[in-house]
């Protein structure tokens, strides 16, 4: 039987401009859309989710952002494709800068690895409410951020490697680090 478990984290991430530009693509932003990005994201912090999960003997860190989220996304795509692309711009900086406060290695590996579906893992994503959205590594929430917690190495340990720009760079050359002890087949 698999085991699994889940714990809640309580977090309070700061706005993160300089990754927020990284992520929506701009130089510089005006004072409206700043105090623009600043009420969503003080707002979309209460639906945030971290948790850390333990499954089939490995933690896990996942971070997510719920249904709530989504809408405000999709409303603002409706009314302005520029307004949506920086709500979701928005969306996403909020998931992967909770991810970098508390696993701030990835920052140096350039992403967050996603781990392989085991039925421990499974059974947690469920019972934290962003299960599988099917057999492979994608989560059921549209911002979702799911990676081994403490990091384990990047883009040599990633389920979702053979579908990644990055993890084929240069004929397959991964640009990450592994740690000793979590080599490819190594069970823990």
């Amino acid at each position: 039987m698999a085991s699994a478990a889940c714990e809640q984290l309580s977090l309070t991430i700061p706005f993160d401009l300089e990754l927020f530009l990284l992520t929506s693509q701009e130089r510089r932003i005006g004072g409206a859309v700043m105090e623009k990005m600043a009420t969503a994201w003080q707002e979309w912090s209460r639906h945030c989710t971290a948790s850390r999960l333990h499954a089939d003997g490995r933690n896990y860190l996942l971070v997510w952002l719920d249904e709530e989220v989504e809408r405000a996304v999709d409303e603002a795509w409706g009314a302005s494709p520029s307004g949506g692309f920086q709500l979701n711009a928005l969306a996403q900086t909020l998931c992967m800068a909770t991810v970098r406060a508390v696993v701030p290695e990835i920052v140096d590996a350039g992403c967050a690895p996603a781990p392989r579906p085991g039925p421990g893992l499974k059974k947690a994503l469920a019972a934290a409410g962003a299960p599988y959205a099917g057999d492979g590594p994608a989560l059921s929430r549209r911002y979702a951020v799911l990676t081994p917690m403490p990091f384990k190495g990047g883009c040599e340990i990633c389920a979702m490697r053979a579908d990644c720009p990055k993890g084929n760079a240069a004929g397959g050359e991964a640009f990450s680090v592994l740690l000793p002890g979590h080599e490819p087949g190594d069970a823990k």
